[in-house]
């Protein structure tokens, strides 16, 4: 192997580009007319500062520089968090929002408050109470809500009438933010939402009180105070969540949304852990029709859809889904278009997820992904044939459902007016094609760097459950020269699939790899999604023994066609999910996997958040089984292989107790192993100097584990 490629400026690219995701422009809003499409993107594929874009008749132009605005760099800690929740890994402005017509967007700079129109002249910064979060303006523009200190407040465009609409009663209590199971595990980002006519929102109170706390801190800081949260692990407190109607009327009136307390007992899909209440608010919407929520109960096998009157708080229920497992939740639904047709999933007796627009369904074969917009009666949504792609689909009252992109790849879209951004990922590259009229009318420019490796996957589908799967070999490999050590790299968890026809930082990483020396082996097994209900819910009870099932049956077909690889030199790696997959490899099938590189793997299932890990598991005090045999601590004793643990000590997703717990259980049972704490990081680690050099370590712990 000595003539093999070193490649060695990737780890430095992969970490100054921060995964290839600078430079690529994101977060599109079109406008109703179809003439403006804002976004936010660097200047180049290693700058670290997202501006404020807009693209018209064909061009680009900057509408926010945070280089040229100055002020302060500081985020208030709210902030910090949503960002972390949204795996922001860019800084300047990294989210705005705009009014109805998308002629003024606002946002936040080091707490600070700034807008700027899209017609005419330059940012204005408008003094508030405190430090800005989540900034949204009044749909007619004349106004700005913004939440500071826990409080919700609004203030005029033109700095004016700086008023307090909602008040935190106690220091655990906010408006107007999501709460931590909303905005990490549910997918809700927002807590507050105008209403068409700008004259009342529609905001969500945290009460947090009886979310238990934690404190995160960091070791190499001792100086540094712990930083604490309020983390609603597995079978613990949720906090309280409720929906106010908050009016700009002068009188400061606030009405409260008349939620339902629980779901009917006697309908409701049993289990052998039920809890009816309705705990989750998964979605809200406020559009001309007036305001739609959806709530989940606990155990999550119940979601009403509900129309609420906003003068009097009360609720309707439109819709009830229920599901033996748990109820999906689709970004985009529930919707309807301007007439009110409801826009609604439903499954398909295959288990796939259908798409119903008022009495007419999807075709048949194809699984709904999300819905992506609507205008007029006109509806989007993305939805997968094979589950290696994704394509944007498109239907109308006259066209019926029609199928917009073309290109093998990953797609979705932002449409307003007669204007569709297609964001499209293929095997060559991402591009965002402006579409009006259904033609081509120009491109966003996508300055990611390019890799300096180029990714040779080949597509493979394995064994008795066709397992979708990508090898990667060394471009200097020769068929017939020698076996091949190999190497796994997967996620294959729930909410993410990695075996699709589109170039990522993931495929860059796998080839990189290869180039090291390995076979590299990706496979999107059970429990990932696009495959259907019960290809995704194989995992409840067990999230696993199915993945790691799917794991070695595809590491053994792939071996039968491909004699190359070496069975007695295999290791495998992974991060988040896909460290929890590794660690789990080697404590329970030593005798297939040889060494396991396990990133910020959450190894004691009861330590993640509830609406997640309820979800698979149930409640931990009804369910024990589930959560000890899904955790990697209570096996610690049959480690037998090489084993590498790394976590970042600030993680506050997947917390370093995971990682501390496990470490002991295995010295504790006398278990060689090694540990590589990465000081300051988080679930993301962003730091260039780790981040490129931990893919260098991980490459030189695996060769030596496997002796190669």
């Amino acid at each position: 192997m000595s003539d093999h490629i070193e490649a060695p400026g990737f780890p430095r690219q992969f970490a100054r580009t921060r995964r290839f995701s600078l430079g690529v422009p994101r977060l599109f809003t079109v406008s109703p007319d179809g003439r403006r499409v804002l976004f936010v993107r660097g200047t180049s594929g290693d700058d670290p500062v997202s501006r404020l874009w807009m693209h018209e008749a064909g061009g680009e132009r900057v509408l926010a520089d945070p280089a040229a605005l100055g002020g302060r760099e500081d985020e208030p800690e709210a902030e910090r968090v949503r960002r972390e929740r949204a795996r922001v890994t860019s800084s300047g402005v990294v989210s705005y929002a705009t009014d109805a017509e998308g002629t003024l967007a606002a946002f936040a700079l080091g707490g600070e408050l700034w807008v700027v129109r899209t017609d005419r002249g330059a940012p204005r910064r408008i003094a508030t109470a405190g430090p800005v979060v989540d900034p949204r303006p009044s749909p007619d523009g004349t106004a700005i809500a913004y939440v500071t200190g826990g409080a919700l407040r609004a203030v005029r465009t033109d700095g004016s009438d700086d008023r307090l609409l909602a008040a935190p009663e106690d220091p655990e209590v906010t408006w107007g933010l999501a709460d931590h199971v909303a905005a990490e595990s549910i997918g809700r980002s927002r807590g507050h939402w105008w209403s068409p006519d700008s004259d009342a929102l529609l905001v969500a109170r945290v009460d947090n009180s009886r979310v238990q706390r934690w404190y995160i801190g960091d070791p190499s800081e001792p100086a540094k105070e712990p930083r604490s949260v309020r983390y609603p692990a597995a079978g613990t407190a949720n906090a309280e969540v409720s929906l106010h109607i908050v009016r700009l009327d002068g009188t400061g009136s606030r009405t409260a949304v008349r939620l339902p307390a629980a779901a009917d007992q006697e309908s409701h899909e049993p289990g052998t852990w039920t809890d009816t209440a309705f705990e989750y608010v998964t979605a809200v919407s406020w559009d001309a029709l007036g305001p739609l929520v959806e709530v989940q109960t606990r155990d999550q096998r119940t979601a009403q859809l509900l129309a609420v009157d906003p003068q009097s708080g009360a609720t309707e229920v439109l819709r009830t889904r229920r599901d033996p497992a748990w109820v999906d939740l689709v970004p985009g639904d529930p919707g309807r278009t301007s007439l009110g047709t409801p826009v609604r999933t439903f499954g398909h007796p295959d288990g796939r997820r259908g798409l119903r627009i008022g009495d007419e369904a999807s075709p048949a074969g194809l699984h709904v992904r999300e819905v992506v917009g609507t205008v007029g009666e006109r509806v989007w949504f993305t939805a997968n044939e094979d589950p290696t792609e994704v394509h944007v689909w498109c239907w109308g009252p006259a066209s019926g459902f029609v199928r917009l992109s073309e290109a093998a790849g990953v797609h979705t879209a932002s449409v307003g007016g007669d204007t569709v951004v297609l964001d499209s990922v293929t095997d060559e590259g991402r591009t965002v094609t402006v579409l009006e009229g259904g033609r081509p009318a120009g491109r966003i420019a996508v300055l990611a760097e390019q890799p300096l490796v180029t990714p040779r996957q080949v597509f493979l589908s394995l064994g008795r459950r066709d397992l979708r799967s990508q090898l990667f070999l060394p471009s200097w490999y020769k068929p017939g020269s020698g076996r091949l050590p190999v190497l796994l790299n997967p996620y294959a968890g729930p909410g993410m699939q990695i075996v699709v026809r589109a170039g990522g930082w993931w495929t860059a990483v796998s080839q990189w790899f290869a180039e090291q020396g390995f076979a590299v082996l990706v496979t999107d097994g059970r429990g990932t999604p696009g495959r259907g209900r019960e290809w995704e819910k194989a995992v409840r009870g067990d999230r696993l023994t199915p993945a790691l099932d799917d794991q070695i049956d595809a590491l053994h077909a792939a071996a039968e066609r491909h004699p190359f690889l070496d069975l007695d030199a295999v290791a495998i790696r992974g991060w988040s999910y896909g460290g929890y997959l590794a660690a789990g490899a080697v404590l329970h099938h030593p005798e297939v996997f040889h060494a396991a590189v396990a990133g910020a793997a959450p190894a004691d299932r009861r330590l993640y958040d509830t609406h997640w890990e309820e979800r698979f598991l149930g409640h931990p005090d009804v369910t024990p089984e589930a959560y000890e045999r899904s955790s990697l601590v209570p096996f610690a004793h049959q480690l037998r292989r090489p084993l590498l643990l790394v976590h970042g000590v600030a993680d506050d997703n997947v917390v370093l107790a995971h990682m501390l717990r496990f470490s002991s259980a295995l010295l504790a049972a006398g278990r060689p192993h090694s540990v590589l704490p990465l000081s300051g990081a988080t679930h993301m680690v962003t730091q260039q100097d780790q981040a490129s050099s931990l893919l260098l370590w991980e490459a030189d712990f695996l060769r030596k584990s496997l002796k190669v």
